[in-house]
C-alpha cells in the first residue's frame, strides 16, 4: 500500500505534552484505507482503520469528520495537512460563533421553551416549517441574551428587518418578561468564554457538519443502489428508512446531478393510465414545473385536494416532472448548441 497522506497529531493537558497520534490515508490498486493509530505506551494495540473502500468522496467525508471528532477532544496537527478543511473563523463570524457557543451554555430553558411553544403556535397559524420562522439555534440565542427592544433584538444573529418586524413584538413579549443580568451590546461575550472550549466546540460543530454530509452520502449510494435493483418507493423506504417524500426529493436531486432514476419512475407509474401521464406532462407545458398544486388542479380539478389519494397523485406529478424537467434540459442544449 502507498502512503498518499501522513500527519502527526499531538493532544496537550494543561501546560505538558500528553498523547501522540498518526493519522494517514493509503491506497492500494483503487482501494483507499484511512487509520489513526495512538503513538503511546502500548501502540500496537491502539491503531484503527477508520475506512476502506473505492470511493474517494466517502474516504474524504470520514477523514474530515473523524478528524473534527479528534480535534474536538484536543489533538492538533504538528504539521497543517492539505486534506482538512479549515474553515476560517475570523471578524464578524467569529462573534457570532461566540455568541452561539455562550448562548448553548447560559440559555434560560423556560424561556426555550416559551419560544418554542409559541413557534408552533405562529407556524401553524400560518401553514409554514417551525423552522422557516425561526431555528432552534435563533431561540437558544434569544433565550440567553433576552432581549428587552427591537434594537437589541436585531443585534442577534439570525433576526434581520423583517423577522422583527413581523414578529419582534411577540418575541420580545416572552424575552423582555424575565430579568437579566448582562447588557447589550454583546461586545463581553468573548471575555466570558474559554479560548480552548470555545475552539473545540467549533470542532465539535464541525464534526457534526461532517456527519451529517457523510450520512447524505452513503444515503444516496444506497438510493442508487435500490432504484438500480428496481426497488419501489416502498421498498427504498425500507431500505433507507426515509419517508416517501424524501426518497422523491432525494430522486429529484440526483437527477439533477446527472444520475439516472428511470427505473423507479417506471415502477412507480407503471399503473398510471399513458392518457392521464400525458395530462400531466401537458399541464407542466401550460403552467411550468414550478409548482405542483397548479397542475394537480388542472388535471384532476379543484376538488382533487380533497379527495382521497392526494399523496399518491402529490408522488406521480414529482415523477413526471423529473422526465420532463430532463427532456426540457435536453431541448435547451440542443437550442444553445445550435
Amino acid at each position: 500500500m502507498q502512503i498518499v497522506f501522513m500527519n502527526r497529531l499531538s493532544k496537550h493537558s494543561g501546560g505538558s505534552a500528553g498523547d501522540f497520534a498518526q493519522l494517514w490515508i493509503g491506497e492500494e490498486e483503487g482501494v483507499w484505507r484511512v487509520g489513526w493509530r495512538d503513538c503511546g505506551e502500548a501502540p500496537e494495540s491502539a491503531g484503527s482503520l477508520w475506512y476502506e473502500g473505492s470511493s474517494w468522496n466517502e474516504m474524504l467525508g470520514v477523514y474530515r469528520h473523524e478528524l473534527a471528532a479528534k480535534m474536538g477532544e484536543g489533538y492538533r496537527p504538528l504539521i497543517d495537512g492539505v486534506f482538512h478543511e479549515e474553515a476560517a473563523v475570523t471578524g464578524r463570524n467569529q462573534e457570532q460563533m461566540k455568541l452561539q457557543y455562550y448562548s448553548e451554555l447560559h440559555g434560560n430553558e423556560t424561556v426555550y421553551e416559551e419560544l418554542c411553544a409559541w413557534r408552533r403556535k405562529r407556524s401553524s397559524l400560518e401553514r409554514k416549517a417551525p423552522y422557516l420562522l425561526a431555528s432552534n439555534r435563533l431561540l437558544r440565542l434569544l433565550s440567553a441574551y433576552l432581549p428587552r427592544s427591537v434594537e437589541e433584538l436585531l443585534q442577534i444573529p439570525g433576526v434581520g428587518e423583517a423577522k422583527a418586524e413581523q414578529y419582534g413584538p411577540e418575541i420580545l413579549a416572552v424575552t423582555s418578561a424575565v430579568e437579566r443580568s448582562h447588557t447589550f451590546p454583546l461586545n463581553w461575550v468573548s471575555e466570558e468564554i474559554d479560548d480552548g472550549f470555545f475552539t473545540s466546540w467549533l470542532y465539535k460543530q464541525r464534526e457534526m457538519k461532517y456527519k451529517k454530509q457523510l450520512d447524505r452520502l452513503r444515503q444516496r449510494r444506497e438510493l442508487l443502489q435500490g432504484i438500480a435493483d428496481g426497488c419501489g418507493l416502498e421498498e427504498l423506504k425500507a431500505r433507507s428508512h426515509l419517508s416517501r417524500r424524501e426518497i422523491l426529493e432525494a430522486a429529484e436531486e440526483l437527477e439533477k446531478d446527472g444520475y439516472m432514476v428511470d427505473p423507479l419512475i417506471q415502477r412507480e407509474l407503471e399503473d398510471m393510465p399513458s392518457g392521464e401521464q400525458e395530462a400531466v406532462w401537458n399541464a407542466y407545458r401550460e403552467l411550468g414545473d414550478v409548482f405542483l398544486k397548479p397542475v394537480l388542479h388542472k388535471v384532476y380539478g379543484e376538488e382533487a385536494a380533497r379527495a382521497a389519494g392526494l399523496d399518491m397523485r402529490y408522488e406521480r406529478l414529482r415523477l413526471i416532472r423529473i422526465r420532463y424537467r430532463r427532456e426540457n434540459a435536453g431541448a435547451a442544449a440542443v437550442v444553445e448548441h445550435l
